[in-house]
């Protein structure tokens, strides 16, 4: 399913949109201290696995696949590799595609209650304690969106089969003369539609007529435009940003310049908080130790906690 929704231009778009963002920035570690009236931010030297999560891939391959998975099943899945010697706490991971993900003890579904005692990748039993498995806050576009989805490829397809016509669609009916059997008219529908393969002129007696139908291929193309729409709600995707037609909106200068930050606050913040809250789990940092996604560059907006650099690299 997740290959056939691929197949959607509107789904690829969003699905990248929100993944690309996230590829595209640093994690950052930090603990936090109360001060007396809030909270500050202490940042740290990252742990190496934060930098570079997979020793085999790029760090925006890991994040990004875990968040294609959260976007599209709603959970995602993380083997740990390898573990410190002073603390067995993870020290590089692997990404497990959700889609050869197989848990026995859970329904699929659009919610789930929480993490699986019973995880098979491919078949394979795997032990739970070295599967790090992440659950995003809204249900997997695959789960949520199936009807919109097929919806969408069925108008493809038949936009697909509108464009291969030569004229047209339409019949030949027959005006007078002797009456034409059924074969003789089959015949003369296949001689016609062959001349029209070859050139786009024909030519017809008086006693034969070419009726064409109403147009449906502007009947289809206005459904595929409502269709991106949906698609776009779907997704947690502003609909400009994929081109999808909103009444009385135009992409602008003026919006253009929110466009960031309508599509992390609308949508990929939600994928982002997951992340972030999953690596930070006692499992896998001491108390008082997270992660986070490094977004103030990308938003252009001012940090408005208080931050703290550290001052040696010493691990702390």
């Amino acid at each position: 399913m997740e290959v056939l929704a691929l197949t959607v231009p509107t789904v690829s778009r969003s699905r990248d949109l929100h993944t690309a963002l996230i590829g595209a920035l640093k994690v950052r570690h930090y603990t936090r201290q109360f001060n007396g009236e809030r909270y500050e931010k202490i940042y740290l030297p990252n742990e190496p696995w934060m930098d570079q999560p997979d020793p085999n891939v790029t760090a925006p391959f890991f994040w990004t696949s875990l968040a294609s998975d959260l976007f599209f099943h709603g959970r995602a899945f993380a083997y740990i590799t390898s573990r410190r010697a002073d603390d067995n706490r993870p020290a590089s991971f692997t990404w497990l595609p959700a889609a050869n993900i197989q848990t026995p003890d859970q329904v699929p579904g659009v919610q789930y209650f929480g993490p699986s005692k019973d995880i098979q990748f491919n078949g394979m039993a795997l032990p739970t304690n070295d599967v790090v498995q992440l659950f995003s806050a809204s249900a997997g576009v695959l789960y949520a969106g199936e009807r919109q989805i097929m919806m969408s490829v069925y108008l493809d397809q038949a936009a697909e089969r509108y464009a291969k016509l030569e004229t047209i669609p339409g019949y030949l009916q027959q005006k007078g003369g002797e009456t034409m059997s059924g074969d003789e008219l089959g015949d003369l529908a296949a001689a016609w539609a062959a001349a029209r393969k070859a050139n786009a002129i024909g030519a017809l007696n008086d006693y034969v007529e070419f009726v064409p139908f109403d147009n449906p291929s502007e009947v289809v193309a206005d459904q595929r435009r409502y269709q991106a729409l949906e698609l776009a709600r779907l997704c947690d995707t502003p609909a400009y940003l994929v081109s999808a037609p909103t009444e009385g909106a135009s992409m602008t200068y003026q919006n253009a310049q929110q466009a960031r930050q309508d599509l992390y606050l609308f949508g990929t913040r939600n994928l982002i908080d997951t992340l972030q809250s999953s690596f930070s789990m006692n499992a896998i940092l001491p108390r008082n130790r997270y992660i986070e996604f490094d977004v103030e560059e990308y938003l252009g907006i001012n940090e408005t906690e208080v931050v703290v650099e550290p001052r040696s690299e010493e691990r702390v």
